[in-house]
């Protein structure tokens, strides 16, 4: 097992082109699971094993943790067989436990808008968070591939952003008129912070779409920071996180009429089960509208 972790996860880096996030969590659950093995070789790999590790699981983890570690586990093993390493899958008949399907987090439009009239006078940069809101919004970005951005991925002329997301699968995503503005306020100070690093002599790096006060490229940490006390001032009550903002993009779209199938090519998934989520928030959306608003809709002492 010692030996065909590294293997495996060079394998995620160079072949799969998964983040260093994603390898890391690999890395992490494969390890903890090697542990339960002790000295065995991969031969010890039997289905009594990994059901033994399963029911340890159980005991301090919730369903979706069980099955995000036994995901890490099938991935690994279909690598082995791959290779030729095992000869039989010993994951056969085992099954994880079944997970509540989650409803994601997204505002409403008016929610939306509140966040993004957010930065002001008072905040230290106001010019670059509007564009990262506007941003994020405009195109539904996961956090981490805005983070990756350089300014050469935006195209001011055609207002469109390539994007590379998971398995550094490139796309390209339409930017919105507000979202491009914001962006162009801010390049100038961000020109500012590039030339105070390089008169403090360290080294600049002039690619990056996003900056930090030091004139390096901002870190997601640092956004959604930045996204959640953006989220407490204008008075959200719930938590908001760069992921509710492209949760709030799909489910906007699809409420205006958008279909389901350019929705999930703006996202970058690579399933269409994976988008069609957000068509339940739209439905119950549509559902409550009704309610409240046609004349023969139930009223609510029936």
């Amino acid at each position: 097992m010692q030996q065909c972790i590294p293997l495996f996860i060079r394998w995620l880096e160079t072949e799969k082109g998964y983040s260093p996030h994603t390898v890391s969590g690999y890395r992490h659950d494969l390890v903890e699971f090697a542990a339960t093995l002790g000295d065995r070789s991969v031969s010890s790999l039997t289905p009594a094993a990994i059901r033994t590790y399963v029911v340890s699981l159980h005991r301090t983890n919730g369903a979706a943790t069980v099955c995000r570690k036994l995901s890490a586990l099938r991935t690994f093993v279909r690598f082995l067989l791959r290779e030729k390493i095992l000869a039989g899958d010993p994951l056969t008949g085992i099954v994880g436990p079944k997970v509540p399907r989650s409803i994601p987090v997204f505002l409403t439009v008016d929610e939306t808008f509140l966040l993004l009239d957010m930065p002001g006078s008072r905040d230290t940069f106001p010019t670059r968070d509007r564009a990262i809101l506007e941003l994020l919004y405009s195109t539904g970005m996961r956090v981490s591939e805005l983070v990756s951005r350089d300014v050469a991925d935006l195209d001011f002329a055609e207002e469109v952003l390539r994007v590379r997301g998971k398995g550094s699968k490139e796309r390209l995503v339409p930017v919105g008129r507000p979202a491009i503005e914001a962006v162009g306020n801010w390049l100038p100070q961000r020109d500012v912070l590039l030339a105070e690093r390089a008169g403090r002599n360290r080294a600049v790096d002039a690619a990056p779409l996003f900056l930090n006060g030091r004139g390096s490229r901002l870190t997601s940490r640092s956004i959604e920071r930045m996204v959640r006390s953006y989220g407490e001032r204008a008075g959200i009550s719930q938590i908001v996180t760069p992921h509710a903002l492209r949760h709030s993009f799909a489910t906007h779209l699809l409420e205006m009429g958008a279909d389901l199938r350019s929705v999930q090519e703006l996202l970058g998934h690579a399933s269409l089960s994976t988008t069609q989520r957000y068509t339940h928030l739209t439905l119950d959306h549509l559902s409550e509208v009704y309610d409240k608003a046609h004349p023969l809709a139930r009223s609510s002492d029936e």
